[in-house]
């Protein structure tokens, strides 16, 4: 499955103004990063993927449209899928997409691959 394109849209535009950010494809999907780090997707498997403080992902998740993001079988500690029953709102949308963002400021900032 091919991420949405729409939902990809709707993320570009909601982080237009941030200083830092870049696209690339990862999981499948269309990841924007903040200064190198990962904050949200538009997911190769659907909905929206969220980079989440690991600490509040665990009440999160208590929400019936969201679930920890599994890679190899493995839980992903503060990776959170997000269905896109849950983003249909430009407001749900926005809320999911700034926590994503807030989190990626936290983290050290990567350095540029040339």
């Amino acid at each position: 499955m091919a991420y949405d394109e729409d939902l990809a849209n709707r993320i570009r535009e909601l982080v237009a103004a941030e200083s830092g950010v870049a696209e690339q494809r990862m999981f499948g999907g269309l990841a924007f990063l903040i200064d190198g780090n990962m904050s949200v997707a538009a997911s190769g498997q659907g909905g929206l993927l969220v980079r989440a403080d690991p600490a509040e992902a665990a009440a999160l998740v208590d929400d019936p449209h969201v679930t920890p993001m599994v890679m190899g079988g493995r839980e992903m500690r503060g990776w959170l899928n997000v269905t896109l029953d849950a983003v249909r709102s430009d407001e749900a949308l926005r809320t999911w997409v700034t926590r994503g963002v807030a989190f990626a400021r936290t983290l050290p900032a990567k350095a540029k691959r040339l």
